[in-house]
């Protein structure tokens, strides 16, 4: 899978949202661009630990973000239709301006935690 990158307003920043037992985490950030006569909108999804770094985004921040899509197959039985879900993953977004550029990344959070040896104390 390779990374793309899109660039955009911020136009929405939803709260944090977590499934199941084990915790997963989604926060969906949604870009505005003006293509024109009509505007886009491009929601894209941080995950887990990457839901922490949307705390640095403002509503009208300028922004570049790296995504990765993925899509998966859902059927319901043999007999029902078939369907295609798409996501795009945020990975890591730069802020963009005139304050010069400001970088985010999700493996950043990562290797920050690790290094920091909170994991020690992990009762698992």
């Amino acid at each position: 899978m390779s990374n793309a990158k899109v660039r955009g307003i911020v136009h929405v920043i939803e709260e944090t949202k977590s499934f199941g037992q084990k915790g997963f985490r989604k926060r969906t950030v949604v870009l505005e661009q003006q293509n024109g006569r009509f505007a886009n909108y491009i929601p894209l999804e941080f995950t887990n630990d990457g839901c922490d770094l949307v705390d640095d985004l403002r509503l009208g921040d300028e922004v570049d973000i790296t995504y990765r899509l993925g899509g998966r197959k859902w059927q319901k039985d043999p007999s029902s239709e078939v369907k295609y879900f798409l996501s795009a993953e945020a990975m890591a977004f730069t802020k963009v301006g005139s304050k010069g550029e400001e970088s985010f990344d999700v493996d950043d959070i990562n290797n920050e935690f690790s290094q920091s040896g909170a994991d020690d104390d992990a009762p698992f």
